[in-house]
């Protein structure tokens, strides 16, 4: 699993060998005991989560926006 980056306790990984046929471009998120998977393009949206409320999947959707540059290049 490697991580692409982490920012204020949060760590943004992806798994290498994820799917078949591969899912479009995602990145996991973990924190505690959270955890929850965006689906990156076009938009960022959250596909799944677990242990995040509302405002802390705003806040990592946000950060994920930010990010999803790097994040298509990992």
């Amino acid at each position: 699993m490697p991580t692409v980056f982490r920012y204020d306790g949060f760590r943004f990984f992806f798994y290498s060998n994820e799917g078949d046929p591969r899912e479009p471009v995602h990145v996991h998120v973990s924190k505690g005991d959270g955890e929850a998977k965006f689906w990156i393009g076009p938009n960022v949206s959250v596909a799944r989560s677990a242990g995040f409320d509302a405002r802390t999947l705003r806040r990592i959707a946000a950060i994920v926006a930010f990010h999803s540059q790097e994040i298509e290049k990992a």
